[in-house]
């Protein structure tokens, strides 16, 4: 599959940020002939509030010899080994692909970089993607028949454009996170999760896990990645990105997306045999090295904590934040010396929480269509906007939209003081 691409560094040369001008150039351009080779694709939709947060204390200058770890840095005490898996999987995740080497024919993004590259390679962007669905009477179906409930918002061709169809009641938008720091939390043991599941409600807060039957593996598992933790490991969570967000079919997904459901579409433009990403003489393909590269990722660096931060970390306790963004797990027993017995900053329980009104509306395995994972605030100053849908320009908003099982950690919030208040946002800002 290599043979058929283009290094993505050729693409950053002339664009900055990722991809930006490469979308706009391609919104220009007629629609490729059938069986041409496709033009990168249009701008997917920009969030409207993409402005970061700036902490307010920045660390003090390191000693001449020293390095302060950085946003993209591979996890330390990697042996040469796994560097390298880390190295080739960046290589990988930083490729173009193209039709010819099996993108679309729908799809959202021709590179995994392009809506994970802020602030470094690994991160979020300013992308969103489309959910949608039907719901009658608590029911939601996702119109799987119709092409839901995930929205591909790029083809190679117009003539296989999706659309939201009209019997979609439901339609949300979905906020791309980072991967900083996913194999710590792959290495959580499930018991450790389990630990936060609450026998009964505390402070309105219970939270449930997500049992998913992962892909990968073939086994029941507790999901932990997406917004509704609906995948369980890497490996799937890299398939099901090449096959969903483009085009690209693989031994774990062998089945491409057809447009809105159209088959006779599909057979027409998909010309490249399933599955698409082939496999070396090792058989290893392309979603295992996205995976290594995830599983290798480091966590995201925190600041030094001032005396305000340290006075808003207690607030985050008494408020009752830490209820759901439970500050730290710790990984079990591994292969890896770089993911045995560690502390995991999180800020999460990795549960499904009912969150009232800020449900998305959109079901998802066991996750009903008012529940949402906790999301783990590690690195929150460099991911704004934030919630599931990037709504919210700054962490104050996002704090003010919880509802739910989060209403009366909200509520204490909104007592506080401005003093308070800064105190408590100032914290966040360095972990």
């Amino acid at each position: 599959m290599n043979a058929f691409r283009t290094s993505i560094f050729i693409t950053l040369a002339a664009a900055c940020p990722f991809g930006a001008q490469v979308f706009a150039q391609a919104s220009k351009k007629q629609p490729p002939p059938r069986n041409a080779p496709a033009a990168p694709p249009a701008p997917m939709q920009r969030k409207q509030s993409a402005q970061r947060p700036q902490p307010q204390q920045r660390p003090q200058t390191p000693p001449p010899n020293a390095r302060t770890p950085q946003f993209g840095d591979p996890l330390p005490g990697l042996t040469r080994r796994e560097l390298q898996e880390f190295n080739d999987g960046k290589v990988e995740f930083e490729n173009v692909e193209t039709e010819a080497s099996g993108l679309g024919p729908i799809f959202n993004g021709f590179s995994c970089v392009i809506c994970h590259s802020a602030p470094a390679v690994g991160g979020g962007s300013v992308f969103n993607v489309t959910r949608f669905g039907h719901t009658t009477n608590g029911v939601f179906n996702p119109l799987t028949s119709l092409g839901g409930s995930l929205l591909q918002e790029r083809e190679i061709n117009s003539a296989v454009h999706e659309v939201v169809p009209p019997e979609a009641n439901v339609v949300a938008q979905r906020n791309t996170t980072p991967l900083f720091g996913l194999g710590l939390i792959e290495a959580i043991p499930d018991a450790e999760i389990l630990r936060h599941v609450k026998r009964r409600p505390v402070d309105g807060v219970l939270g449930k896990v997500s049992q998913v039957q992962d892909v990968a593996t073939g086994r029941t598992m507790i999901g932990r990645f997406g917004w509704k933790a609906q995948i369980a490991t890497l490996l799937t969570f890299s398939a099901e990105a090449y096959v969903n967000e483009m085009g690209i079919t693989n031994r774990l997904f062998p089945v491409e997306n057809a447009p809105n459901g159209n088959a006779q579409l599909l057979s027409e433009y998909d010309t490249v045999a399933d599955p698409e990403d082939t496999l070396d003489a090792r058989g290893r393909g392309d979603i295992d090295r996205i995976a290594e590269f995830m599983q290798w990722l480091g966590a995201p660096p925190r600041l030094p904590l001032t005396p305000n931060a340290i006075a808003g970390r207690g607030l985050f306790q008494s408020t009752g934040c830490a209820n759901c963004h439970v500050p730290v797990m710790r990984t079990g027993q591994n292969r890896s010396a770089s993911l045995r017995n560690k502390e995991v900053w999180l800020y999460s329980d990795l549960l499904l929480h009912d969150m009232g009104t800020l449900g998305d509306g959109i079901a998802q395995g066991t996750a009903d269509v008012r529940d949402m994972k906790t999301a783990p605030l590690w690195g929150l100053r460099e991911s704004a906007p934030y919630l599931h849908d990037g709504r919210a320009a700054t962490v104050d908003e996002a704090i003010k939209a919880h509802d739910g099982e989060a209403k009366a950690a909200k509520d204490r919030y909104l007592k506080l003081n401005q003093r308070q208040m800064d105190q408590l946002l100032e914290f966040l800002g360095t972990i």
